[in-house]
């Protein structure tokens, strides 16, 4: 039996470029799999699976769960700042509200 191959996008964003790769992978593959298939991991060092949260169009997902046909898989870059004190510090600078 021949196993059909499918596309998909594999995406990660530094905060200077974003990178898109375009991987052909078996039809059963999993997320894990369409990563390594892309490079990314070799071509970006800190990419740490283990750390890095993983979604599909912006869900996020498990490196084991399955990609489909035109699936666009992000490596997420943990976040820098927390956005909710980002936002009371942003308040406080603006001043009191009316």
């Amino acid at each position: 039996m021949i196993r059909a191959n499918i596309a998909v996008e594999v995406v990660y964003a530094t905060p200077d470029a974003q990178t898109v790769r375009t991987v052909r992978v078996p039809a059963d593959a999993t997320v894990a799999r369409a990563i390594a298939a892309s490079g990314l991991p070799a071509q970006f060092p800190e990419i740490d699976l283990t750390r890095h949260a993983v979604g599909i169009f912006g869900s996020r997902v498990r490196l084991t769960d399955r990609v489909a046909d035109g699936d666009r898989v992000e490596i997420y870059r943990p976040l820098l700042a927390d956005p909710k004190e980002m936002r009371r510090k942003r308040a406080r600078r603006a001043g009191p509200s009316k």
